[in-house]
Order: C-alpha cells, then sequence, then structure tokens
C-alpha cells in the first residue's frame, strides 16, 4: 500500500480560551439594555428626539447581537454527533457575522431617517435627551466591563466589548449634542448626531464583519501565518515534502489544521506526531491538527499533489 495515514489526536474537545462563565454577564447585560431600550425609546418620543430614538434602535440591535452571542456560545459547547462531527463550534463564527449584518441594516435605516429630519427638524427636549443619555453612558460601560476580559480570546466577546464600548461614546455624543442645543437652539444638530452616531457604528463594525465573513469563509485566522506554519512543517527531521496544507477555524476559539507529509520510511512515529501537534499548539495556537503520513516512493504521487494546492 502507498498511502499511509496517521492522525494526530493530542488535542482536548475542550475550547481553547473558551470564556468561562458568561451566563451571568450577559443575563445582566441583556437586562440592563433592555430596560434602558424601552426607557430610552419612550422618553425619545416624548422628547421628539431621533438621536434618542436612533440610539435606542441601535441598543435594540445590540440586546439582539447579545442573546445571538449567548445562544451561539451555548451551541459551540454542545458535543459532537455523527452528523456534526465538530459540534456546533462554527455557530459562534455565524453569530458574530450576523450581527454585523444585523447592525448595518439598522445603521442603514437610522441614516435615512436622520436625512429626512435634516430637512424638517423638530423641536427637541433637551433636558430630557441629556438625563437619558447619561444613564446610557452608565449602564453601556458597565456592560462592556462585563465582557473585557477575554475580548481578545473570541470574536463573539469582543463584538459585544465593541459594541458596549462604543454605545457609550455615542451616549456620550448625544449628551454633548443636547447640552449644545441647550445652549443655541440648533436642533437640526440633532439629526447631525444621529448621522455621527451611525458613521461611528460602520467604524467600528466594519472590522467585525470582515473578519467574521473571513472566518465563515474558512480563510486561515489572521493570527496565523500559513507560510510560517508550512516552513515549520518542511524543517522538521525527516520530512521530504509538505502538501494540501489546509488551515481553518472551527470556531471562534478554535483553529484546525490538516496536512499530508511526505516521510522517510519508518522515520515517523506516534512519540514524534504527538511532539509536532504540541508544537502546532504552543507556537501557532493550531488546537485541533490532522496529518496524513506519505511514505516517500519513486512511483508514488499523492493526488492532492498539484502546485496551486498549499
Amino acid at each position: 500500500m502507498h498511502d499511509h495515514h496517521n492522525c494526530s489526536h493530542s488535542h482536548s474537545h475542550a475550547h481553547a480560551n473558551a470564556p468561562q462563565n458568561y451566563n451571568l454577564a450577559f443575563a445582566l447585560g441583556i437586562s440592563l439594555n433592555i430596560t434602558f431600550v424601552i426607557i430610552e425609546a419612550l422618553y425619545g418620543y416624548f422628547a421628539n428626539s431621533l438621536a434618542l430614538l436612533a440610539d435606542a434602535g441601535h441598543n435594540l440591535s445590540d440586546v439582539a447581537g447579545l442573546l445571538l452571542a449567548w445562544g451561539a456560545l451555548w451551541l459551540s459547547r454542545r458535543k459532537p454527533t455523527s452528523h456534526f462531527t465538530f459540534g456546533l463550534r462554527k455557530s459562534s463564527i455565524l453569530s458574530a457575522l450576523f450581527n454585523a449584518i444585523f447592525l448595518m441594516i439598522a445603521v442603514g435605516i437610522i441614516i435615512w431617517e436622520a436625512l429626512h429630519r435634516l430637512w424638517s427638524p423638530g423641536i427637541v427636549e433637551y433636558n430630557i435627551v441629556i438625563i437619558i443619555a447619561s444613564i446610557g453612558i452608565v449602564i453601556n460601560s458597565l456592560t462592556a466591563i462585563l465582557f473585557f476580559k477575554d475580548k481578545d480570546h473570541d470574536i463573539n466577546i469582543k463584538g459585544a466589548y465593541i459594541h458596549m464600548a462604543a454605545d457609550a461614546l455615542i451616549s456620550l455624543g448625544v449628551v454633548i449634542s443636547g447640552v449644545i442645543i441647550s445652549y443655541t437652539s440648533w436642533h437640526w444638530l440633532d439629526p447631525i448626531v444621529s448621522v455621527i452616531i451611525s458613521l461611528i457604528i460602520i467604524y467600528g463594525t466594519w472590522d467585525l464583519l470582515k473578519s467574521s465573513m473571513r472566518l465563515s469563509l474558512d480563510a486561515v485566522p489572521a493570527n496565523i501565518d500559513p507560510l510560517a506554519v508550512k516552513k515549520y512543517l518542511e524543517n522538521i527531521e525527516d520530512v521530504q515534502e509538505v502538501h494540501d496544507l489546509h488551515i481553518w477555524a472551527m470556531s471562534s476559539t478554535e483553529t484546525a489544521l490538516s496536512v499530508h507529509l511526505t516521510v522517510k520510511i519508518n522515520s515517523l512515529n506516534n512519540s514524534k506526531i504527538v511532539k509536532i501537534a504540541s508544537e502546532l499548539k504552543n507556537k501557532f495556537k493550531i488546537h485541533h491538527p490532522t496529518i496524513q503520513l506519505e511514505l516517500e516512493e519513486e512511483n508514488f504521487q499523492c493526488h492532492f499533489q498539484p502546485e496551486d494546492i498549499l
């Protein structure tokens, strides 16, 4: 037989760097924001403030985003099955993608309404605007703090953190506009602030949209250099050739790899394969490697070995 398979199983099915015990954080963050959305929408309506209504709509989309992230975190921890052999880990990536898309749609609606109101600005009850937006600064800041710890390890948590932190800044902008209106009576400033809020949301969401789109299409995670991984594999003793290398995100916290290694006869054993898997994890944060070994023989060529495949 020309093809010899050896699969590295020195990984753990627990989530690497997965955020722990976030149920309370999500429950608290969602409860605070739902309460604030109701208060902000009511007062925005009675104060005739599009800025408050726009911010309430955005905060509502954030509640939906938090619910999506929470649900995805729960789904991603479900055990693999015969039909879902990786489990539902990728739901965390899809959650981040849907969250970003929903935010962009919400922003489009806000901008459309703001431009319409710019031509016919209404009278704004600036005192109410300042009070409600000030409450928003506190609530959004507290919610952002809940997700600060693991924002650099999970795109879901990062998305929640960025949105909450951005909302705190946005609420600050609403407060500033309310103060300016109180001194100048520039009521047209309210829709202008709405447009500025929307642009800030787009700026803050763009990276989340781009990253989640890349990961959902099985692109190599941004923190991994595929050429460096290939060079490491090529420099392993007795490895003659490396091909059919694939690296992709299994979830927002785990990365998988599959590769074919052409080796000399009996040159690699199980202990060496375990060592390779360990070094892939430590050096490149690749948690689930699958390695196929092929013996170097004169008349054998792997059918996954064209030059256009890494």
